[in-house]
């Protein structure tokens, strides 16, 4: 049983967790180089946040939301 968890451990230790250490011996080189992927998913994020503004704003503008109180049943008051 033993042998069974030291496997699990190597298995993480030397294969799953390499990349992670290849980018802690990255980041020493170049902070940029490291982060990339950081840098990546926030430009992804920031323009699929510029165009749901953009989609809601042609939303807003073609008068398509029913803007009454009761429109919603979870405003509605019981």
């Amino acid at each position: 049983m033993k042998d069974f968890f030291e496997a699990i451990a190597s298995l993480f230790v030397d294969v799953l967790f390499a990349p992670m250490d290849a980018l802690r011996a990255l980041e020493l080189e170049s902070w940029t180089a490291a982060n990339i992927v950081n840098w990546l998913f926030m430009t992804i994020g920031f323009v699929a946040f510029l165009y749901w503004m953009k989609e809601l704003k042609k939303f807003n503008d073609n008068n398509e939301e029913n803007r009454d109180p009761k429109a919603h049943s979870f405003l509605k008051p019981e």
